[in-house]
């Protein structure tokens, strides 16, 4: 038996048993790291740079780029720190900062992929009023409220789980600091006080996604409604990469947590949690700069003019 109080440290998963692999592991997170800063990295200096590219959907895909990089660092230098010197160790104050950023980047990552949704079905359905309804002011003004709404949930969330007093070690199930591991340390009586914050999240969570699926329900109306086949593909690959990434965020988050005990396995835990906390921030400016003639245009010019300057 342990208190919380007398935790000095957090033991996480490890992602291998043996050396070789444990390298191996590394070199992997190392590559899709880098994948994941160059790809966002470009966007985000793409989009700044280049004066065509400011635009609501663009500002709000600076603002996701943010977020991809945010949550990449959090999670994945430790489990390279680890994975390198065959360590599993992480301070009480360090897996409080893992928890509290984690949560923020998540939180604000899918508040502002609701707010490109809201972008996407104001350009397709109601374009008459799209300079109106996402001005600059108001584009900035939903952006802000994305980042603060992240904040707070991560800051309740994050203090109301390190509140409680923990019964069962400090072992984790996970390569990272992830509240749900947390809260199977905590005492049983103790473990229901995170059940507000988690059912208040959840109600907020599925309120933006019904709002995703009425939004894209009417999109697609609006688009089979386009008389020409080249309005309805330019409308449909504006929004496809958007509902790609939607799908890939969703579907990985929901089935790392809500997936039924009897699937349950270290193994697949691990490859879930890596799925949907390590890969989408990789694969994200993939998705966007296949789709968007633009962005990728605006991408090769940065890159072929930072080779001429040098």
């Amino acid at each position: 038996m342990s208190n919380s109080s007398s935790i000095s440290h957090f033991l996480l998963l490890a992602l291998a048993d043996t050396r070789q692999l444990q390298l191996l592991h590394f070199c992997l997170l190392l590559g899709i790291s880098l994948a994941a800063l160059l790809g966002n990295g470009l966007i985000i200096s793409a989009v700044a740079c280049s004066q065509h590219l400011h635009t609501p959907m663009f500002f709000f895909l600076l603002n996701l780029a943010l977020t991809d990089l945010g949550s990449i660092c959090t999670t994945v230098p430790k489990a390279m720190h680890n994975s390198l010197w065959n360590t599993s160790t992480i301070s009480y104050t360090g897996c409080a900062a893992q928890v509290f950023f984690f949560m923020f980047f998540i939180s604000a990552e899918f508040y502002l992929l609701t707010m490109m949704c809201y972008d996407r079905y104001v350009s397709i359905c109601k374009p008459l009023h799209y300079g109106t309804l996402l001005g600059s002011r108001a584009c900035a003004h939903m952006a802000a409220a994305s980042w603060a709404s992240a904040f707070l949930n991560a800051l309740m969330h994050t203090a109301n789980t390190f509140s409680l007093p923990l019964c069962h070690g400090n072992a984790l199930g996970q390569f990272f600091c992830e509240i749900p591991q947390i809260l199977k340390l905590s005492c049983s009586k103790s473990y229901f006080r995170e059940l507000g914050p988690i059912a208040v999240s959840a109600c907020l969570g599925f309120g933006f996604f019904v709002f995703i699926v009425f939004s894209y329900v009417q999109i697609f109306r609006a688009v089979l409604r386009i008389p020409s086949e080249q309005g309805r593909h330019k409308a449909f690959s504006t929004c496809l990469p958007h509902l790609a990434v939607v799908s890939l965020f969703l579907s990985s988050v929901i089935f790392a947590h809500l997936k039924p005990p009897s699937m349950s396995s270290p193994a697949l835990d691990l490859a879930l949690s890596v799925l949907y906390s390590v890969v989408p921030p990789a694969l994200n400016p993939l998705i966007y700069s296949l789709r968007n003639q633009e962005l990728k245009a605006a991408v090769w010019t940065l890159m072929t003019g930072c080779f001429q300057e040098h």
